[in-house]
């Protein structure tokens, strides 16, 4: 429909003159800014480039605060447009906007709740930002498919993205996967944040699709099978066709933002260098920290604890790690049971279910001054294992669940009670590398 038909249109159905004038005179740019395109050529482009720069970044605009001098250089850079090469603006302005963004996200999540170490104002940070997160499907051939995020949920101290649909190119022609964070280029802090147009991309983490029905498969139903590929990647595959069914990516608050938004589209954002405190206790590094844990999927917790004053010591330093016990067999009292019947749900655009003994866990361990020291979210299951020979004789089957990355491992050995209907923990363990408590505490274990 043609912007006169479309005002008269409204007219007709009593719309508010007000808004019909603001209509027209968007009409109006647009014809004009589609004139100019089809007119190109470079003096012109330039010159959208100016105009499109000087309105967001104009020394009379209220949201920023420029000196004198600052004011004199962006006259003087207006005024020297015919020095400036090709393409010069476009790019000026998408380096302010990018920075303009950073800068405002930056404040946003200055505040650190002191209970979890993590900033208070995340998800107020995820959607000013206008953040997003695409999975990027590359062939051995070197074609690509970029797919949008389906669904998402955010939990307490992580994300879960989910992404499925029908055409999904076939698994056998694929070599990697990148997760990348989106955000708008083109964005006006004063209003939501939009998907079209351009974006900035911000490479999270590549993951290998070669040989992935090789690895071993982390839980099944009678329709998918899935795989787990570290980190806190989740891949479901149809049992029949043995073809892609979804994608399901975890992450952790800690650093979500900056990881989706500073990188680029193939270099991850990396993390600023670490200063230790240094202390002369004798045991520096091996006390003081405090575990937030979470078992959870769809929405619904099984485990939600915190653990404080844990610690360890020199003579439980073993194989490069710190052996740090937070539920004890021995203790009764520290045993917890997990609500609800476990299962990590899933879904497509047909069809959904849920896979029995799996889970998301999202750990935060802080040390002793309240910074988050190891931080993950990433898909778990329940494993059958025999009876502890070093623990109390317990009713029930025995399980168990392991995790483990280049900073610690996880253990937990959980108890069946077949008249209750749940599963209890009964011993949890998390063994700290040593190397990362060396770097983050110069201690020299």
């Amino acid at each position: 429909m043609r912007c006169t038909q479309l005002t008269w249109a409204s007219r007709a159905q009593g719309a508010n003159p007000l808004l019909l004038c603001c209509h027209c005179h968007l009409c109006l740019q647009l014809r004009i800014l589609s004139w100019r395109v089809r007119q190109w050529n470079p003096p012109n482009f330039c010159f959208i480039w100016i105009r499109i720069y000087s309105t967001a970044f104009s020394p009379k605009r209220s949201n920023w605060k420029v000196n004198s001098v600052e004011k004199t250089a962006v006259t003087m850079n207006l005024l020297s447009v015919e020095d400036k090469e090709a393409g010069y603006w476009k790019k000026e302005y998408i380096a302010k906007q990018i920075a303009s963004v950073k800068a405002a996200l930056a404040q946003v999540l200055k505040p650190v709740n002191p209970y979890t170490g993590l900033p208070v104002k995340t998800k107020e940070a995820l959607r000013k930002s206008g953040l997003g997160w695409v999975i990027i499907l590359k062939e051995k051939s070197g074609k690509e498919y970029m797919m949008e995020h389906v669904d998402l949920s955010i939990n307490d101290s992580s994300v879960t993205v989910v992404w499925y649909g029908k055409n999904w190119p076939l698994l056998a022609t694929l070599s990697t996967l990148d997760l990348c964070g989106v955000t708008p280029v083109f964005m006006d802090r004063s209003k939501t944040p939009t998907k079209n147009g351009p974006r900035w991309h911000s490479l999270i983490a590549k993951y290998n699709l070669s040989n992935l029905t090789a690895s071993t498969m982390f839980g099944c139903d009678r329709l998918i099978r899935i795989f787990c590929l570290n980190p806190g990647l989740l891949v479901g595959l149809w049992k029949r066709e043995e073809e892609l069914a979804f994608v399901m990516a975890n992450l952790h608050f800690h650093h979500l933002v900056e990881r989706s938004t500073l990188g680029s589209a193939t270099i991850p954002y990396e993390l600023p260098p670490h200063s230790p405190l240094l202390d002369d206790n004798p045991e520096y590094g091996l006390h003081g920290y405090q575990l937030h844990v979470d078992m959870h999927s769809g929405g619904i917790f099984y485990l939600c604890g915190t653990f404080r004053n844990l610690f360890t010591k020199k003579g439980y330093i073993e194989n490069g790690y710190a052996k740090l016990i937070v539920i004890s067999f021995k203790n009764n009292t520290e045993h917890l049971p997990l609500i609800g019947k476990v299962g990590l749900s899933w879904r497509t655009d047909i069809f959904d279910g849920c896979i029995k003994s799996c889970s998301i866990m999202d750990i935060t361990l802080l040390d002793e001054y309240g910074k988050p020291f190891w931080c993950f979210s990433s898909p778990v299951c329940m494993r059958s294992s025999p009876r502890p020979s070093d623990g109390p004789n317990f009713l029930g089957q025995t399980y168990y669940v392991d995790y483990m990355d280049s900073e610690g491992k996880v253990h937990v050995q959980l108890v069946w009670i077949e008249e209750t209907e749940e599963y209890f923990i009964v011993n949890l363990v998390l063994y700290l590398s040593i190397a990362k408590i060396n770097h983050w505490f110069g201690t020299k274990y």
